[in-house]
Parts: structure tokens; sequence; C-alpha cells
């Protein structure tokens, strides 16, 4: 039984698995049809994917050997530990079918890799790779994880995502249709969004198949578009300070469907990189803190959703 007063990973890894595992991030050299021309050019306006790619995350290495590295990196610890390959950085569906399988399947043929994750974009799953990522499913562990962002068409066009909210039910529709683990990211903070439309997403996204859900606050990062928007019209950015951006935190999830697995409430980017907000909180100290306010404002995921409110 989850004693936490939200749906965590850790617990829903349970139900796939009887060992320890690990995502092993994975850079496989896609790149983005909000890049390439194909959707836009200069991608998302707040995106820079140096921002996460560990250091044994390189295009250079083949994906075993990323897979190689980042066994050694986690194994000291727990030597039998097994591994989810997670494709993180830009489109991980972005290529033909049978470049996609070569790739997925070269992870998947690595020792001690029991599954994917595959991070992509709402606007790129066509039905021949659903049907294959199907296939697939019955024999592995296969989570898709959707860059949905924000539910208001009005912010994806302004932060140049290049698609709109429709595409993201769609495709989230569609890939857990098809038997596949569904999973979202959404970025709380984004200009333009204020406290009742960021709650609003908790609710539109809670209408929606999904078994996973990554938050992650709005950050600013160096050499992007969004980071020049900053610097020339502070006034219309909100910068959560911690305390603030765990209340949004509580409010978000006290209105998402109870079942719908929280994987994350924050993202973290390299110091060098990250112009704000500078929190100096690692993963476990941020979820401490909001455990303490959960508990203080006797506070549980699904306590505004509208199915539990009597």
């Amino acid at each position: 039984m989850n004693e936490k007063p939200y749906a965590d990973f850790t617990t829903f890894l349970k139900k796939y698995f009887q060992e320890k595992v690990q995502k092993i991030s994975i850079n496989a050299g896609f790149t983005c049809p909000n890049r390439d021309g194909s959707k836009g050019r200069g991608g998302c306006t707040y995106c820079n994917n140096q921002t996460f790619s560990p250091e044994y995350c390189h295009t250079g290495k083949s994906i075993s050997e990323q897979l190689q590295d980042g066994f050694r990196f986690f194994g000291r610890k727990y030597p039998d530990m097994k591994y989810l390959a997670y494709f993180q950085a830009y489109t991980n569906t972005y290529a033909e079918l049978d470049t996609l399988r070569n790739k997925y399947e070269e992870a998947l043929k690595t020792s001690g890799v029991v599954g994917l994750i595959i991070g992509t974009r709402p606007d790129c799953m066509p039905e021949k790779l659903l049907d294959y990522l199907a296939e697939l499913s019955q024999r592995y562990f296969v989570l898709v994880e959707y860059g949905v962002e924000t539910t208001c068409d009005d912010t994806l066009k302004r932060i140049n995502r290049g698609h709109t909210f429709a595409d993201s039910v769609d495709a989230i529709q569609r890939t857990a249709d098809a038997g596949i683990l569904t999973g979202a990211h959404m970025i709380l903070g984004l200009p333009g969004e204020d406290r009742n439309m960021i709650i609003s997403h908790a609710e539109k996204l809670s209408q929606l198949p999904l078994s996973t859900l990554k938050l992650h606050q709005l950050q600013l990062i160096r050499n992007t578009r969004m980071a020049h928007e900053y610097a020339e019209n502070p006034e219309q950015f909100h910068i959560y300070d911690v305390d603030e951006y765990i209340d949004l935190v509580i409010d978000f999830i006290e209105h998402l469907r109870p079942d719908i697995t929280v994987e994350r409430f924050i993202s973290q980017s390299p110091d060098d990189l990250l112009i704000v907000p500078k929190w100096g909180l690692k993963n476990y100290e941020f979820t401490a803190r909001l455990l303490n306010r959960m508990a203080l404002r006797d506070s549980r995921q699904g306590k505004k959703y509208p199915a539990l409110v009597v």
C-alpha cells in the first residue's frame, strides 16, 4: 500500500517489476521537427537540450555504450539492478520506422535492460510506429511520454511548440487505446499562465487515459529564446520561489485524478546554464518539503478531483 499522499513512481514500477529498476537516459542522435524546418526552426523557446543530458549520455557513443556507462554509474550501489532505456533527448519517434526499430532493439538487446521509456512530441506518433510499439509492449515494459507542456493553445503558440492541445489529446488517446502505458510532461509557470489556468491543466489532464505525469517548474536557461524574452520583458514572467511553487504543486495535484502517477515535481538544470529560479534543492529535498507542506495542509492527490468531492 502506498503511504504517500500522492501516487509515486516507485510504487508504480513495483506493479511491473520485483527488482529495483533504474532509468538510464540515452541520446540516440534524433532531431526535432521544430528544429529541422518540418514544423519550425529554432525549437521551443525554452529548450536547451544540454539541461537534461547526463555526463554519460553523448551522441558520440552508441546506444549500447551509453547504457554500459549508465550501468557503471548506477550499478556500484545496486549490482543486481535492472534498467529502463530512457530515450530522452529531442524527439525520439522522429525517424523512419526501420531506424527507430533498430535503435529501440539495440537497447533491448543489452543485458540488464527490461524496457523502454520513449520521450516524444504528440504530433510524432504515426500509426505504423504505434502498431510496432503495441506489439513490443506485449513483451517488454514500454512507456511513451508526450511533451504536452500546457493545455492552452495560446501558450503553445507563444512558446513555439508547433502543435496544439488537441494533438496531445489525440496522441494520448491513441497510445492508451493501443495498450501502451502513456505519460505526459507539463511545465508549470509558463508566461501568461496564472494559478487558475495552471489548475485547469490538472482538470483537463485528468480526463485523459494517462498512467504517469511529470511536473517541472519553468526554468529560464541560457542561450534560449525565452531567456532573451525574459531579459527584455521580465514583467511578463512570474518566477516562483520554492515555497510558492510547492503550494502551486499541491493545488495542482489536489485537482488531479488520484490514480495518475506523479513521477516528479521539479527539474534540475546545470547551474552554469540556469538563470532563474535558483532554489539550490535536490529532488529529494524538494520532495521532503512538499510532503511536510502536504501534511500541514491535510492534502492528498485528488482531494479536489470532482469524482471525490461530495
